[in-house]
């Protein structure tokens, strides 16, 4: 391999900080692991690449006689080989989880946590408005009562699987240019359980999991939105062999209400007035969240015209002021009147020195005809 520049390898300045190079090396190494581009001869040389400046610029004194020398040693990079070095360094930053460097993350065997369970609760405004704490039914996997968990009839224990030994999972080593690479995948035999029932529960047909149907009291805070996902650790399915249960994830919808659009705090409504009330002006009650609210109409309200009624709106999730409610009022203009009503209109249209034209087929046909 070819000298570089550490820094350019992990793409950094001369400047960078160890907390910069670590969040390169992070993001390079992640990205051209062999494991994850095994279609892709040149990664495993990028990869290597990668772990050997990180090597350097990780330590003060290679860095600094890099920084001196344009080397870190008398034959440039140092080379890993074995199970140490480039091992190590992966083993700190991915925990061995990755597969190749410093093992394989596996829990007990025999362990398996639980699986997380979905539930829905429809709120109306209302609710969102105050909060509410449902009980709401589920349905969940529990321990089989007859065999405990245990998956075995009778409640006696499950065979040691002998294709992984009883370690759930498979290893394999290759050979690389970095010595010994170890994979470990969980095994096929046993799915990961390192675990054989040979004489599985009648009840439970051997999965050790039996449905039951449960009762969870949630608390929903005032102000969420619909579409919003409320986690409740723990009230999940349960897991066996001491495996952690895992968790309800409670989705919320909030009910349509014909009354309202709703954007964020923010209620919006429409208000139908009659053309007295508009071009009067009057007061008027209005249908709020928590009951009717008394809104005042100038005289000469155009239609589109907007009225906001602070402060009576929903408030945000985190607690604060309520949001508001915004008014549109719209005019009602009648499509039918008799002959008093047209001439009085007619009257005022006058009275303000507009002209009107007499409709069509006399004075009433254009209010009278059907189209």
């Amino acid at each position: 391999m070819s000298r570089q520049d550490p820094y350019d390898v992990l793409g950094v300045p001369k400047s960078a900080s160890q907390n910069e190079i670590k969040a390169a090396f992070r993001r390079l190494a992640s990205r051209y692991h062999p494991d994850v581009n095994k279609e892709d001869p040149e990664a495993e040389e990028k990869f290597k690449e990668i772990g050997e400046a990180y090597s350097i610029l990780s330590d003060p004194e290679k860095r600094a006689r890099f920084d001196q020398f344009g080397t870190a040693e008398e034959t440039g990079f140092d080379h890993f080989g074995g199970q140490g070095g480039i091992a190590d360094i992966f083993e700190q930053f991915f925990g061995g989880g990755f597969g190749g460097f410093g093992g394989f993350s596996t829990q007990r065997p025999g362990v398996i946590n639980g699986e997380d369970i979905r539930a829905e609760v429809e709120l109306t405004l209302v609710d969102v408005l105050h909060g509410m704490h449902p009980e709401i039914t589920i349905r969940r996997m529990s321990q089989c009562d007859s065999c405990n968990g245990s998956r075995v009839e009778g409640g006696g224990q499950p065979d040691r699987c002998t294709a992984c030994g009883g370690t759930g999972v498979i290893s394999t080593v290759r050979n690389t240019i970095l010595g010994q690479m170890r994979t470990q995948m969980p095994c096929g035999t046993c799915e990961g359980t390192g675990q054989i029932v040979k004489n599985p529960c009648k009840t439970c047909k051997g999965r050790g999991l039996t449905p039951e149907e449960a009762k969870v009291r949630v608390s929903i805070p005032a102000g969420v939105e619909h579409g919003m996902t409320l986690q409740v650790p723990g009230q999940g399915s349960e897991g066996l062999g001491g495996g952690r249960p895992g968790d309800l994830y409670v989705y919320l919808e909030v009910k349509e209400d014909p009354r309202f659009q709703r954007q964020g705090q923010t209620l919006f409504s429409q208000l139908e007035l009659t053309f007295a009330q508009a071009a009067l002006g009057d007061k008027i009650t209005f249908q709020g969240l928590e009951g009717e609210l008394e809104l005042t109409i100038p005289a000469g309200t155009q239609p589109g015209e907007r009225f906001i009624i602070r402060g009576e709106g929903l408030p945000p999730i985190h607690g604060g002021r309520r949001g508001d409610i915004v008014v549109g009022a719209t005019v009602k203009v009648p499509k039918k009147l008799n002959e008093g009503q047209v001439a009085l209109i007619r009257e005022l249209a006058e009275l303000g020195g507009e002209t009107v034209p007499q409709p069509p087929g006399g004075i009433l046909g254009g209010l009278f005809k059907k189209k």
